[in-house]
């Protein structure tokens, strides 16, 4: 194997873990969100649980996160929910920083 070969598998492979976690930090940032959201909906216990699965669900509706977004500001809006589009983008970022330590500390 060249060296150019191995430094493209070391690309590649780098480019994999990277996915992965961004994958793996994405997921978290969604559950953490959906019992963010939960609580402000007034649901608790499994009911929360399932909301947070819902969340994270939505994500795989399309790429990036205004899946995530629009399913959550659907849901406040039904219920009456007083939380700005700001505010709920701003959850989004400072919950994805969160998730990303989590992941970060179990790697």
């Amino acid at each position: 194997m060249s060296g150019f070969d191995k430094r493209r598998e070391g690309f590649e492979g780098k480019f994999a873990h990277d996915e992965e976690l961004r994958f793996r930090a994405t997921a978290r940032r969604d559950k953490l969100l959906g019992l963010w959201a939960a609580e402000k909906l007034g649901l608790t216990g499994p009911a929360a649980e399932d909301y947070a699965k819902a969340v994270v669900k939505a994500e795989f509706e399309e790429p990036g996160d205004e899946d995530v977004f629009r399913k959550i500001r659907k849901d406040f809006d039904a219920k009456s929910i007083e939380v700005s589009d700001h505010q709920l983008r701003r959850e989004m970022d400072d919950l994805m920083k969160v998730a990303v330590e989590q992941i970060a500390g179990k790697s």
